[in-house]
């Protein structure tokens, strides 16, 4: 007689920092519908929930604990809310929690799609639903927020700042290639597109464009254009249907992608993965927008690029179908147009919306 073997349900740990404002609110969403998802494909998801944020730097004075990257490191993969409060300084909140986690698990690229639902609408006149469909590609641990300067005659009537971009020649060209790769890998036009501000930074951004250059020469199947920041944000404007994939640096694609999401309809559709592509370290996967204190609390946040971005994370954990599967509730919500937060013209709350795509995964 054939013995039986069962194999053991996968189990993926995932740390969870729903931090301040709206994300108390958006990340439970996002929850609901990855314990969904994991029922369809005999898996599990481990929630370690850390309560880090805001309200632990006004009783500690700091965003996470001394030892929070060594709790964060044993994990496959981090979900985070928004990070922000009122009455702290936004280079404190940033500098206390996203940044270091983004430098110490080397999360170098940051993806950031734009794609625009059928069913929702654009700012834009021209765009109708799927024309607009491309990625934001930041560098996500050096350049211009490399944290490198200080301040001389602090706080006197003399007093100095200085802050030093850094670009280094390994860091340009491992994101250029993860935006190549991802070009070659969307197929579809098969184009990217690089963004700097070269003629007025002649060393760091020049270095940008060899490298840019170097890469693109090993690439021939792909198109590529090279354009200054400032055109850039006209042509994301103007003809946003001819990006595929967009390269820049922290600063520049940082700006860039919050235009790209508006153009789609809603930072509240705006999902991003911090990727450390070697798997080396956990990747961080978070919506765009921010805490959003002006409507906390009411219920009213969209949920979506929550759940789009953890979408991003099954896609990252290799479980593909199961992200395609998010995506898709996601895209028939926003197509039937029933079921939509007020960010996107509609009254429902934001657990409604949750329901809508629990629903659809059913």
């Amino acid at each position: 007689m054939a013995t039986i073997v069962f194999e053991p349900m996968k189990t993926f740990t995932i740390a969870v920092i729903a931090g301040d404002g709206v994300g108390l609110e958006v990340v439970p969403q996002a929850k609901r519908v990855l314990e969904q998802i994991a029922k369809k494909h005999d898996v599990t998801f481990a929630f370690q929930d850390f309560e880090w944020g805001a309200e632990h730097f006004f009783r500690w004075g700091r965003m996470m604990p001394a030892g929070a990257i060594d709790l964060l490191q044993p994990c496959d993969a981090i979900l985070l809310g928004a990070v922000g409060h009122p009455e702290i300084p936004d280079h404190t909140t940033l500098n206390g929690l996203l940044l270091p986690i983004r430098r110490a698990f080397d999360q170098y690229a940051n993806v950031r799609p734009a794609y625009l639902y059928p069913g929702v609408q654009s700012p834009l006149a021209g765009p109708k639903g799927g024309d607009i469909d491309f990625v934001v590609v930041r560098e996500n641990t050096e350049g211009e927020y490399a944290q490198v300067g200080g301040f001389v005659y602090h706080q006197q009537p003399e007093e100095i700042a200085i802050q030093t971009s850094v670009f280094t020649r390994r860091g340009i060209e491992r994101v250029v290639r993860f935006a190549f790769e991802l070009a070659v890998k969307r197929n579809k036009k098969k184009r990217v597109a690089s963004v700097t501000k070269s003629n007025a930074q002649g060393y760091t951004l020049v270095l940008w464009d060899r490298v840019f250059q170097e890469v693109a020469a090993r690439y021939p199947g792909v198109e590529t254009e090279s354009l200054l920041v400032d055109a850039a944000a006209m042509n994301f404007i103007r003809r946003p249907q001819s990006f595929d994939v967009v390269v820049g640096s922290n600063l520049f694609s940082d700006i860039l992608s919050d235009i790209s999401a508006i153009i789609v309809g809603s930072m509240g559709l705006a999902a991003s993965a911090n990727l450390d592509p070697l798997r080396r370290f956990p990747s961080m996967f978070e919506p765009v927008h921010g805490s959003a204190p002006d409507i906390a609390g009411k219920g009213v946040v969209n949920p979506l690029a929550t759940i789009l971005s953890a979408a991003m994370m099954l896609d990252h954990l290799e479980m593909a179908e199961a992200g395609r599967e998010v995506e898709a509730a996601v895209a028939a919500v926003l197509a039937e147009g029933q079921v939509r937060t007020p960010d996107l013209g509609g009254t429902s709350s934001t657990e409604e919306v949750t329901n809508a795509v629990l629903e659809k995964l059913s």
